[in-house]
């Protein structure tokens, strides 16, 4: 299934009758098993209904990393997402990816 950002923010945890999402590097993950995680009141709140490639490299929680952009991503960086993008693919199916 393909989503838009837009698309994509529906699925922010903010509505109990949807799934979770979060994506990287493009594709969506169903995170809804980790809801504890990424749903209301969770550690990782933030990334619900978002990419968060680029918050995930810099291992950063701030707005402005919440992003899909890895331009200018050291190669730890990149390294550091490979690994995140592992764990996901590891623990949560994938439901899509994100179209611009």
């Amino acid at each position: 299934m393909d989503f838009t950002a837009d698309q994509l923010l529906q699925y922010n945890g903010a509505d109990p009758s949807k799934p979770i999402y979060v994506a990287i590097k493009g594709r969506v993950f169903d995170v809804t098993t980790g809801k504890s995680f990424y749903g209301p009141g969770g550690s990782y709140v933030m990334f619900a209904g978002k990419d968060a490639s680029r918050a995930l490299a810099k291992m950063s929680k701030n707005d402005e990393d919440i992003s899909c952009s890895l331009h200018g991503l050291t190669e730890k960086e990149i390294g550091v997402l490979d690994d995140w993008e592992k764990k996901f693919e590891a623990k949560y199916p994938v439901v899509g990816r994100v179209v611009s």
